[in-house]
């Protein structure tokens, strides 16, 4: 991740005709260091400046986005070490500035800078053009006239100058490289995919749901379920999909609700209760990652997901189609290590009580955030001992809960450690007056939207009265607790993209592949001789984050590595 890894030559790529494309070597601050070369097979220029064609080391490849550009790579048998991705370290910056939602393609980005019509950015690319090399539009979107290189560097040396700019520079600049660096390894999962056994997969599908049904039908298990949710209530025709028809059909035997949600029901007695929970497992298993799903998203023994990096506005991916990031765990039994190798399975444990305490410092806390279990050294210093209360109050000081007693316990935290409360609540308090609210390296929530400063203000309307003013305090304490977690969730998150940048330098070169992240697990497929190493690699790029963080900090993040030949075996 440090600047001493990068080679000299840096060179901007942008891609132009089927496969061709433009190059030129610049300066760490931008400035041209060279001539713009025009080349035929822009792939094989690539490698081979990464082989270090020109001397200088690797270099760092700046390009208005690694989503557009880099599968085609991929495709043709190119990896990079290193790159800036214009497009995800412009939605940064926007959204430092509390301009979320603004358009960040490259052709965006230069128009703000000509001072000419900001267009909207394109769709996202489908599936179906994935065989595409490269992308054929000359420039990129851009005016007719426009440079695309001298496009790039106007946009990238205007970010480094933005970078510099901002409250933190450091941190800014950590997280847009660590964020260009998720970009590459996001690309590299989708093309490597995650070994996935087609014939176990249905093998379970058959095994919960029945034989596969044919013309649309409910497989045999969900058609038997149907069948007794209709006798529980009588006989009297209800369908189970349709959460209007339950709510019907309960109010008709006595039972008034508003949702069939399952928190909903886990009170009410009555004989379709437990119908309806087992019927709708298995129709989240069937709708989710049933037989159609297996036959869109399984080819050649590989789940292909397509990963969104900062898809969620805390940082965390997201996927386009396929659930990537909701495998259930029945359906993991279906990802099976190829023959002669192993997965080697890592997650983080008690991640974000642990990130609370490096985040805001507190002595107290700290110490809690110790190599064993943190709730429990909590309950030690606060509450006589008990694990369940300190954990309660813990997640209630994170996500803003005041339910089933956490208003109590969360007085006790704030007595004995108030730097940590302080540092959530402060948070929650700036959400709740419209302000915005950072994480550790300087990703910014969403500003409140019209809706919001439309509830804030119907008190004072002719029309609101009291529901106003009740609407609008629920609307402001809604904010709060999302500001209160976002700092929280946020920081995580960055933590993750940091250890995943760290995992990626210490496989490169080896045949371990990163092939599956979500949230604050990651999982590497690796020959089995190389398990061991791979999760020693796993641990240390944990250490490693953490001190790119936080600096030496005495909160352990501790990571916990398995290696299994089947994902669900991973405990």
């Amino acid at each position: 991740m440090g600047r001493d890894r990068i080679g000299g030559v840096w060179v901007a790529a942008m891609s132009t005709w089927g496969g061709g494309g433009l190059l030129r070597a610049v300066a760490e601050d931008g400035t041209p260091a060279g001539p713009v070369e025009r080349v035929p097979d822009l792939a094989a220029a690539v490698a081979a400046r990464e082989m270090g064609a020109g001397g200088g080391g690797p270099p760092r490849w700046i390009w208005p986005a690694t989503a557009e550009l880099y599968p085609g790579l991929l495709r043709a048998g190119v990896r990079v070490g290193r790159c800036h991705d214009l497009a995800l370290t412009e939605a940064l910056l926007l959204g430092y500035d509390g301009r979320w939602g603004e358009a960040r393609a490259l052709p965006a980005a230069w128009a703000r800078l000509a001072g000419q019509p900001v267009p909207p950015d394109p769709p996202p690319r489908g599936r179906e053009i994935q065989p595409v090399l490269f992308e054929p539009e000359p420039g990129g979107g851009l005016p007719d006239g426009v440079d695309p290189l001298d496009a790039v560097l106007a946009v990238y040396t205007d970010q480094l100058r933005r970078v510099a700019a901002v409250e933190q520079p450091g941190r800014m600049r950590l997280l847009v490289a660590a964020e260009s660096s998720g970009a590459l390894v996001a690309a590299e999962m989708g093309h490597v995919g995650l070994p996935w056994r087609a014939d176990v997969h249905d093998a379970l599908l058959t095994e919960a749901l029945g034989p596969r049904p044919v013309g649309g039908a409910r497989p045999p298990r969900l058609a038997e379920l149907a069948e007794q949710v209709v006798a529980a209530f009588g006989g009297r025709p209800v369908n189970p999909d349709s959460p209007a028809d339950l709510l019907r059909a309960f109010a008709r035997v006595g039972i008034t609700l508003t949702t069939t949600r399952s928190w909903a029901l886990r009170d009410v007695d009555h004989p379709a209760v437990p119908v309806l929970a087992a019927y709708k497992e298995l129709s989240r298993l069937h709708a989710a990652n049933g037989w159609a799903w297996l036959e869109s998203w399984v080819t050649d023994g590989r789940f292909r997901p397509e990963y969104v990096v900062g898809g969620v506005v805390s940082g965390r991916w997201a996927s386009r189609g396929g659930g990537a990031l909701q495998i259930p765990r029945s359906a993991r039994r279906a990802v099976v290590a190829d023959p002669g190798w192993v997965l080697v399975v890592a997650d983080a444990g008690q991640l974000e009580p642990r990130i609370l305490a490096a985040v805001s410092g507190d002595p107290g806390m700290i110490a809690a955030a110790g190599p064993d279990d943190m709730y429990a050294a909590l309950a030690e210093q606060a509450f006589g001992g008990d694990r369940a209360k300190a954990k309660l109050g813990l997640l209630s000081a994170m996500y803003g809960g005041v339910s089933g007693g956490a208003g109590e316990l969360l007085a006790v935290l704030r007595r004995r450690f108030p730097v940590a409360v302080g540092y959530v609540e402060t948070a929650a308090r700036a959400g709740e007056e419209g302000r915005l609210v950072r994480t550790h390296l300087g990703r910014t929530c969403p500003p409140p939207g019209a809706t919001w400063w439309a509830t804030r203000s119907a008190p004072d309307d002719a029309v609101g009265g009291a529901g106003g003013a009740r609407r609008a305090g629920q609307a402001a304490r809604d904010r709060g607790r999302f500001t209160r977690n976002f700092v929280v969730q946020g920081t995580a998150a960055e933590w993750a993209l940091v250890l995943l940048a760290a995992l990626r330098q210490r496989l490169a070169g080896t045949p371990a592949e990163l092939v599956f992240f979500q949230h604050d697990e990651v999982v590497v497929h690796c020959p089995c001789d190389a398990a061991g190493r791979v999760a020693d690699a796993v641990v240390e790029a944990g250490a490693q984050a953490r001190r790119l963080l936080f600096g030496d900090t005495a909160v352990h993040l501790p990571l916990s590595a398995h290696v299994v030949d089947c994902y669900a075996d991973a405990k």
